[in-house]
């Protein structure tokens, strides 16, 4: 089967005013169907349901964000259900829970290439009525950048209401310039922004998917690569997905600190992380969790899996490993 390609739409196009944009939706879906298989990763639930809760603008307390995202995912659904008319919708509510646990990020992954493989087009958002601070992406650019990540996806398109990064009204070309643009504030329904995309793109791309920014007039351009928006070129290697996942979807809850000597032993001779080289760490940690690793206060090199209890383990400690080769990736 051909490697899906996920293409991501934020409120403002999905949902302005707190209404489906049906016109936009049909438009993209018809222009989307030859493309199969594809993921769409859709916002506008939570702008939907304030709309529907007579909210005044977007809720701003966690609870009213639940409450909110309750009462528009349906109607959200039922939006691309009509929109694609004909084609079978499917709706797949993810939390950054799914994508830090290993056996769960299998397991969506597998899901969505089953809906692939029963020709469905999977719609994707954030399941902000459960989700919290502690386990939320942030915005879907984030989400759409991990599960391009997590299908190997032939491609990720984010969708704006502009040809792409602009500077100065010109459109910036190559992603490699884009940081440099002077970008705006997220728009007053969503919480991305270009600086959003941008990240999420950078994200994409490291992770070997090939990513653009652009409008939906030029959808089908995006999809195939042309010249068209501001384009990310995938840079990553074809690491195994394990790899991939540790990179791109493992949190960390600590950072570790070590010596000049395991930063060598771990980033140039691929060795385990031992205790005789931590110097300190953050936070508390148990074994089975994500942990960062730095030399001193600069940014981390790697990011791997505990072996041990950080209660159990004592700074320059003899003979105990703290994080396997095997579970480790350098950043």
């Amino acid at each position: 089967m051909t490697a899906p390609a996920v293409v991501k739409l934020g409120t403002s196009l999905v949902a302005p005013g707190g209404a489906p944009d049906a016109r936009l939706l049909r438009d993209v879906a018809r222009r989307l169907a030859p493309a199969r298989p594809v993921c769409v990763v859709s916002s506008g639930a939570i702008a939907l349901g304030a709309a529907r809760a007579g909210f005044a603008g977007r809720p701003r307390t966690l609870a009213g964000l639940q409450a909110a995202s309750a009462l528009g995912q349906a109607e959200l659904q039922r939006a691309w259900h009509d929109a694609f008319d004909g084609l079978r919708v499917a709706q797949v509510l993810l939390t950054g829970a799914e994508i830090a646990d290993r056996r769960a990020y299998v397991n969506v992954r597998n899901a969505l290439h089953e809906l692939f493989r029963l020709d469905v087009v999977p719609i994707v958002n954030e399941n902000d009525a459960t989700s919290t601070d502690e386990i939320s992406f942030g915005d879907n650019d984030v989400l759409a950048a991990q599960v391009a990540v997590l299908l190997r996806a032939r491609r990720l398109v984010l969708l704006t209401s502009v040809d792409g990064v602009l500077d100065e009204g010109r459109v910036v070309a190559h992603g490699a310039a884009a940081r440099d643009a002077a970008l705006g504030p997220p728009s007053e329904t969503g919480r991305g922004g270009m600086e959003s995309k941008i990240a999420a793109a950078e994200l994409a791309a490291a992770g070997g998917v090939p990513t653009a920014i652009g409008s939906p007039r030029s959808l089908e351009a995006l999809l195939r690569g042309d010249d068209a928006g501001t384009r990310f070129p995938a840079h990553g290697t074809g690491e195994p997905a394990f790899k991939l996942w540790l990179r791109h979807g493992k949190r960390a809850v600590s950072r570790i600190e070590v010596d000049a000597g395991a930063m060598r032993a771990v980033a140039e001779n691929g060795s385990s992380l031992l205790a005789v080289g931590v110097v300190s760490w953050s936070a508390p940690f148990a074994a089975g969790d994500g942990v960062d690793i730095c030399l001193g206060g600069s940014a981390p090199f790697a990011r791997g899996i505990s072996s041990v209890d950080s209660a159990e383990l004592a700074p320059r400690a003899a003979g105990v490993e703290v994080v396997h080769r095997d579970r480790l990736a350098l950043l």
